[in-house]
């Protein structure tokens, strides 16, 4: 019984920890603050460039943002980076609704635990799918900062982008994710899978069928 309760519990932690890592791989998508700079002569400016636009926060004025007008006019690393974020959203989408009908709290499919089982090992891998999709991007403009931000072609008075919050969110979601996806397939393959209510009422019935057999043969002889 125990084991079953424990079961249970690691495929709630990581269908939540999966639910969490695809929410802020989202959030990473659409956040402007990919990178960030700001200008020694005017520190109440800061820059923030995104994945799908740019802004600039000012104190009097506040933010004002302007989307990326080509597609192609952009670095390799943000092209690429759209793509794999968008496939990162979208199986991350994928494994939450194929992983959900395989939990063992939902009734549903209650007597096919081979479907079920399939259906946690299919949503685990397609978590880590998501995630690995998830940190490659977050990690490459990472790379791509630090390696402009130590570049000594450029000027120093020219201005350095640093790391923006949303890099920070982006591998917290995709480790998210990694581990969610690992703690459903673990759940599925290292545990043993409860027997349907059927089951346990044939179960049940079988001591006391035997039992009565017994007796019916003793009264016969």
């Amino acid at each position: 019984m125990m084991a079953l309760v424990f079961r249970a519990v690691v495929q709630l932690v990581g269908i939540s920890l999966s639910l969490l890592g695809w929410v802020l791989s989202c959030l990473t998508n659409y956040l402007p603050q990919w990178k960030n700079f700001n200008l020694d002569l005017n520190e109440m400016e800061n820059w923030t460039m995104g994945l799908w636009q740019a802004c600039v926060v000012q104190e009097e004025v506040g933010v004002q943002c302007k989307d990326f007008e080509s597609f192609l006019g952009l670095p390799a690393e943000l092209r690429i980076s759209r793509v794999l974020m968008f496939l990162s959203n979208g199986l991350g989408l994928l494994g939450l609704l194929v992983s959900g009908f395989g939990l063992d709290c939902l009734r549903i499919g209650e007597t096919q635990r081979d479907v079920k089982k399939r259906l946690l090992i299919l949503g685990g891998v397609l978590f880590w799918t998501a995630g690995v999709t998830a940190l490659v991007p977050v990690s490459w403009v990472a790379h791509v900062t630090v390696q402009e931000f130590w570049d000594e072609r450029i000027p120093e008075i020219v201005p350095r982008w640093e790391f923006g919050e949303a890099l920070f969110i982006g591998w917290f979601a995709g480790f998210s994710l990694l581990l969610g996806g690992c703690l459903l397939n673990w759940a599925a393959c290292g545990t043993q899978a409860p027997l349907a209510s059927g089951h346990y009422a044939v179960a049940e019935r079988q001591p006391h069928r035997l039992h009565l057999e017994m007796k019916t043969t003793h009264l016969k002889l």
